[in-house]
C-alpha cells in the first residue's frame, strides 16, 4: 500500500498567485471536470511531466508520480474558481504551476523545513526544462504538419499515447528524449546494456508512431 503522500492540514483558501499550495489530500477524488476541458484528459500529460523530473532516490522510494498527479488534480478541481485563463494553452500551464507547488509542498515536508527558495526555483526550473523538451519532443513526432493541430493537442496526444507504452520502452524514451541523457546513462541506470536500450527506444518509437497515426486516423 502506497504510504499516504500528504499530511492533513486545515484547508485554507487556493492562493491566486500560488494555484493549489498548501491544500489538504481527500480520500475520494470530485468530478474531475472544468468545462470546456475535463481535468482527467491532462492526466497523463502530467503524469509524463513527472516522471521526467530528477526526484532524488529518497523521495522517490517513498512517494510515486500517480499519487502526486492524484493531488494536482484535486488542488486544481478545488481552486477551478481562480483560472483566468481562457485557452487550453494556458489551462495547462495553470496546471504546471499547480504541479510545482504540490512538488514543493512534498519536498518541503519531507525535509521538515521552512520554505527554501534556492529548492523552490529549481522545482520550477525542472518543470520548465520538462514542458519545453515535451513540447518539442511532440513537435518532433508530429508526421502531418500541414494539420496545423494545435501544439497543446498534440503534447496531450503524446502524452497519452506514452501512457500505452510497456514500461521499459517508455522509460528509455523518457530518460534519452526527455532528460537528453546519452544511451549509456540510459543504460546504467535502467540497469540494461546499451544494446538493449537501443532497442528499447526503437521498438518504443515505432509503438509510438503507430498509436499518433491512430489519434489522427
Amino acid at each position: 500500500m502506497t504510504p499516504a503522500l500528504f499530511h492533513r492540514a486545515p484547508p485554507r483558501e487556493p492562493n491566486v498567485t500560488g494555484p493549489g499550495s498548501g491544500a489538504p489530500r481527500r480520500a475520494a477524488p470530485p468530478e474531475l471536470s472544468m468545462s470546456p476541458w475535463p481535468l482527467e484528459r491532462y492526466r497523463p500529460l502530467l503524469r509524463l511531466q513527472a516522471r521526467s523530473l530528477q526526484i532524488g532516490a529518497r523521495l522517490r522510494r517513498r512517494f510515486d508520480e500517480s499519487d502526486l498527479v492524484q493531488e494536482t488534480l484535486l488542488r486544481a478541481q478545488r481552486s477551478a474558481g481562480h483560472f483566468r485563463g481562457g485557452s487550453e494553452r494556458q489551462l495547462i500551464a495553470w496546471l504546471q504551476a499547480i504541479l510545482a507547488n504540490t512538488l514543493k509542498d512534498l519536498v518541503r515536508r519531507e525535509h521538515a523545513v521552512g520554505r527554501d527558495v534556492a529548492r523552490e526555483q529549481e522545482i520550477i526550473a525542472a518543470l520548465s526544462r520538462s514542458s519545453m523538451r515535451l513540447e518539442q519532443f511532440a513537435v518532433a513526432r508530429d508526421e502531418t504538419p500541414s494539420q496545423a493541430l494545435h501544439r497543446e493537442e498534440l503534447v496531450v496526444r503524446v502524452a497519452a499515447a506514452m501512457e500505452r507504452l510497456e514500461q521499459d520502452q517508455r522509460d528509455a524514451i523518457i530518460l534519452r528524449e526527455m532528460q537528453g541523457l546519452p544511451v549509456k546513462e540510459v543504460a546504467d541506470r535502467m540497469g540494461k546494456t546499451e544494446k538493449a536500450v537501443a532497442g528499447l527506444l526503437l521498438r518504443g518509437r515505432k509503438r509510438l508512431r503507430e498509436l499518433l497515426a491512430a489519434y489522427q486516423g
